[in-house]
């Protein structure tokens, strides 16, 4: 397939309407810098990737240290991770409501991947799908691999499903996976409703590289008064998160560190946050969080240390959270 047979294409007019003209503008140029390699996306100890490639150098160590079957069978060995969290004011209606989060995906990583989530995926019950970007690895990579296997992903997630994009992925891809049943929200807002009530969900586009997430747009037609969800690929808009009132917030991106120490101590953190905030459930003030491992790897296929996740968040009303 070449991306002009993809399905759909892009009316830049469309989603600047959706998304604000400052953010698209902002992004198409850092898409352009990207492609032409002029800028690279890694943050703190991972900056050095602006002299070299560290991916080939992490590669080239794991096959002369003999742990490159080893990192690939724990990227394969996902685990289904349950949160149980309770929100202030959500309505009786969506008491026990789940959702399923799958994140940081980098589908074309390696041929095994996408089966072994679809068949984690098998049996499972959940009342909506979130996905919180990055479904593709290489950027410079052509992108007709990630669009097929995004594809067959989409088509193993029934409704309602829902998505915002990552750092690694390009403003191109919305109309494709819009085309193929995975609404994608750019600054934007829907609701879910059941009875008189109901829960709202918002998502940002990528505040890690490209920063053209605007919260505020996407809250602004929010009651005040009704229970409000925030996807961000990134952790990072925290703050903001909570001061505009969303009760809960779903990231992904650090990949809980990928290459950890014993105990799951990341080395090295992709994400302007407290180190608290790379894995797992959190807390902000009144904000509640959860920042998923990750369901695929980045840049290499493997993992140590840090089990890739299918997380499940069972939302609570009026009940004390637990987690396992």
């Amino acid at each position: 397939m070449k991306p002009e047979d993809a399905p759909g294409s892009t009316d830049y007019k469309a989603i600047a309407a959706r998304m604000g003209y400052g953010p698209l503008r902002e992004r198409l140029k850092k898409q352009a810098r990207l492609w032409h390699r002029e800028t690279s996306q890694g943050v703190g100890l991972l900056r050095i990737e602006r002299l070299f490639r560290t991916r080939r150098i992490v590669e080239a160590f794991l096959h002369i240290s003999r742990l490159k079957d080893a990192g690939l069978r724990n990227m394969l060995d996902i685990r289904l991770v349950t949160n149980e969290v309770a929100l202030p004011g959500l309505p009786a209606a969506f008491d026990g409501f789940r959702i399923l989060q799958l994140s940081d995906l980098h589908c074309d990583i390696h041929p095994r991947l996408i089966g072994a989530v679809i068949e984690k995926l098998g049996g499972l019950a959940y009342d909506l799908a979130a996905l919180t970007g990055d479904y593709r690895n290489n950027i410079a990579d052509p992108p007709e691999a990630s669009l097929v296997l995004m594809e067959r992903l989409i088509a193993a997630l029934h409704e309602p499903r829902v998505a915002v994009l990552g750092n690694h992925d390009f403003i191109e891809k919305v109309a494709y996976l819009e085309a193929k049943g995975l609404p994608v929200l750019l600054n934007e807002s829907r609701a879910i409703t059941r009875g008189n009530s109901r829960l709202h969900v918002a998502g940002i586009d990528d505040p890690h590289f490209f920063r053209t997430d605007d919260i505020v747009r996407a809250r602004r037609d929010l009651p005040p008064d009704e229970p409000s969800i925030l996807l961000s690929h990134s952790p990072e808009p925290y703050r903001e998160a909570e001061r505009l009132g969303f009760a809960l917030m779903l990231c992904g991106h650090t990949h809980g560190g990928q290459f950890c120490l014993p105990g799951g101590h990341a080395i090295a953190g992709n994400a302007r946050v407290p180190r608290r905030f790379l894995a797992g459930a959190w807390k902000f003030r009144r904000l509640s969080g959860y920042t998923s491992r990750g369901t695929g790897s980045s840049g290499v296929a493997a993992r140590f240390h840090c089990p890739p996740e299918i997380t499940l968040h069972v939302l609570r009303a009026g009940r004390p959270p637990t987690r396992r």
